[in-house]
């Protein structure tokens, strides 16, 4: 999703108000850095990934799925290698921008999220600036990147579940996530290797930041948080479902009315007050809705 409000904003009063340097690199520049990874940093990565979680070959020839997998930690590394040389703690990736990579990045940005990097899927940056200030304020503790993915309207089972097309953040996860590899459909690039899991049950917070004319303005509520009630084989992907706590209904059309976008940040570590009281400081309009 591209070329929409919702994903932008004014960076010079983001800078003003927010401290937030947000700029833009070319992505050839970064296919440097992808490419000059060795075999070796590589092996590295592949020993500690499959130290911490389930790899899963599933229907993939295993030169396929080694393949997708190893690209990824190419992907990843490269990332961390730039942003960490050039001072920077957040990331936008969209597939207009991908010539000279074969994959979008998927498991590459789940692990970047997981070491505390900020992240917005489809050059979203205010969700890549978000993401990182409250990874901060929360330690990194149950703190993800987060999109409305699809709606439960059962009477009496009325839910969001949140996804996205690779990249929900591992810190959430409440079993071993699972290293899969499957076709991604869009963008023209090679299979994606990401991380498969399923999210935690508690309260936590579910925010966005919006830009307005008269300026920026964090839109929230708190959710209470569950497991599916059945497997969702046909979702290849990482989720969490969740209920807003003043129901389905009233959140969504007071989310809406206020101005709140389909990327958010979720967290299970912050408090409503917090949230408040951060951007209170901050001198940012919050409208949190209970």
């Amino acid at each position: 999703m591209r070329n929409v409000a919702v994903t932008e904003g004014d960076k010079v009063e983001a800078q003003m108000y927010l401290g937030w340097t947000v700029d833009y690199w070319p992505v050839s520049d970064l296919v440097e850095y992808v490419n000059g990874i060795s075999e070796e940093e590589i092996d590295a990565a592949y020993k500690d990934l499959a130290s911490r979680y389930e790899m899963v070959q599933g229907d993939n020839t295993k030169e396929h799925y080694e393949h997708s997998v190893r690209y990824q930690l190419r992907e990843y590394l490269g990332l961390k290698k730039f942003m960490d040389e050039k001072g920077y703690t957040g990331f936008t990736t969209n597939f207009e921008d991908l010539h000279g990579l074969e994959e979008l990045p998927g498991l590459a940005a789940q692990l970047l999220m997981r070491d505390g990097y900020g992240f917005g899927a489809e050059g979203d940056w205010k969700s890549a600036g978000m993401d990182r200030l409250l990874k901060i304020a929360a330690d990194n503790v149950a703190t993800a990147f987060m999109e409305d993915y699809t709606l439960d309207l059962r009477p009496g089972h009325q839910a969001i579940l949140g996804s996205h097309m690779l990249e929900v953040d591992p810190t959430i996860a409440s079993d071993k996530p699972r290293v899969e590899v499957h076709p991604l459909d869009i963008g023209g690039k090679d299979d994606p290797a990401r991380l498969v899991f399923t999210g935690r049950e508690g309260k936590a917070v579910d925010v966005t930041l919006s830009y307005f004319n008269d300026g920026y303005k964090v839109i929230g509520y708190s959710v209470d948080c569950h497991k599916p009630e059945a497997e969702t084989p046909h979702l290849p992907v990482a989720k969490q479902l969740w209920t807003p706590t003043v129901g389905l209904k009233e959140g969504a059309e007071r989310w809406m009315h206020a101005g709140g976008g389909h990327h958010t940040i979720l967290s299970f570590s912050l408090k409503p007050q917090q949230i408040k009281d951060l951007f209170g400081m901050l001198d940012v309009k919050v409208d949190f809705i209970e």
